[in-house]
């Protein structure tokens, strides 16, 4: 016989009720044990994402009031489900990493025990916050809670699902991996806010496409269902075409590329067209720091500037552009 769900809220299991959290606002701060929270997301796949979500919330408003205890980054390991792929550029990272150096860590990450290492920590959610701590040695604000790996997933994915920024392929391989690691159906649903035909596809596209070539690609942030679907139908079990897929995006020209031209390289590839070359060029200043990087693909150009410095070079170009377009008519007419 089922148990029936819980009726009890999560924000009971994680966290002090808002009446603890204002009696302890209002009293001076104590030096307090390691502060444990209870079991996460028990029972949340018996919810409605809805309800979910609300909890969610509400348990956020409180770790952002301050709750949590301060923790050496270097005892706290990723993940044991990783969602997200390295991102093209770090530029973003580095400007959240300064953001945290000088205003501080706003909002604690979530953690648990890890299961199998007395006192060392798994992320739940927050890995950049933790990154940018570790880079920058100093404590992580963290709540520690107490879950399993079908609760970890579910927390973990609804906070991305929020946040809405991983990439379709992401998703994809975080479905892979919660089945590798025996998480059942109705969790990794739950997990993403997808339904069973969804489901489907993305463990589709995973079994098509061998997960080297995947994290080879990238995060492919344009590229969405529709092309990675026509891509694993077209290299499935083409163990030749996989291969060569292999040794292309292993080329030091085309792993320089943005994951979205790593993918159009290979989709090109599994529809048996010769990609023509791109060429990427550093441009220096005199003291040798790389001030800019132009990526001369077919059919395009892109120039990606220092973020320190691409106001003024925006303005440079407007004004710089009239005579670029007189000099290149001119060129083109042989005059």
């Amino acid at each position: 016989m089922s148990k029936a769900p819980s009726g009890k809220s999560i924000i009971a299991n994680f966290a002090m009720s808002a009446s603890e959290a204002d009696l302890t606002a209002a009293e001076p701060p104590k030096r307090q044990p390691v502060t444990r929270v209870g079991a996460g997301v028990i029972g949340a796949t018996q919810r409605t994402l809805s309800d979910i979500r609300e909890e969610r919330d509400r348990l956020q408003a409180l770790v952002a009031s301050g709750g949590g205890l301060d923790l050496d980054p270097f005892q706290i390991d990723p993940s044991p489900f990783p969602d997200r792929l390295p991102d093209d550029n770090e530029a973003g990272f580095d400007e959240f990493r300064k953001l945290i150096a000088q205003e501080g860590q706003k909002i604690a990450i979530q953690v648990r025990k890890h299961p199998q290492a007395p006192d060392r920590y798994q992320i739940v959610y927050g890995h950049r916050r933790w990154r940018a701590c570790r880079e920058l040695g100093i404590k992580v604000k963290a709540l520690v809670t107490e879950l399993g790996d079908a609760e970890l997933v579910v927390a973990q994915g609804i906070e991305n699902a929020a946040r809405q920024d991983l990439t379709w392929i992401e998703r994809a391989l975080f479905v892979s991996r919660m089945d590798k690691a025996g998480i059942k159906p109705r969790d990794i649903r739950a997990a993403l806010s997808i339904d069973d035909p969804e489901l489907a596809r993305l463990r589709q596209v995973c079994r098509g496409v061998p997960r080297e070539i995947i994290e080879a690609i990238g995060r492919a942030p344009k590229v969405g269902r529709p092309r990675w679907m026509e891509f694993a139908t077209l290299v499935a079990g083409k163990g030749r075409l996989l291969d060569t897929i292999r040794e292309t995006l292993s080329d030091d020209k085309v792993s320089g590329l943005q994951s979205d031209e790593r993918f159009n390289r290979a989709h090109a590839i599994a529809k048996g067209k010769i990609p023509k070359a791109t060429q990427r060029m550093e441009l220096r200043a005199p003291n040798g720091a790389v001030v800019a990087r132009a990526t001369f693909a077919p059919g395009g150009l892109k120039l990606a500037f220092d973020i320190a410095r691409s106001d003024a070079f925006a303005q440079f170009m407007r004004d710089e552009l009239p005579s670029l377009i007189s000099r290149f008519l001119t060129r083109e007419s042989g005059e």
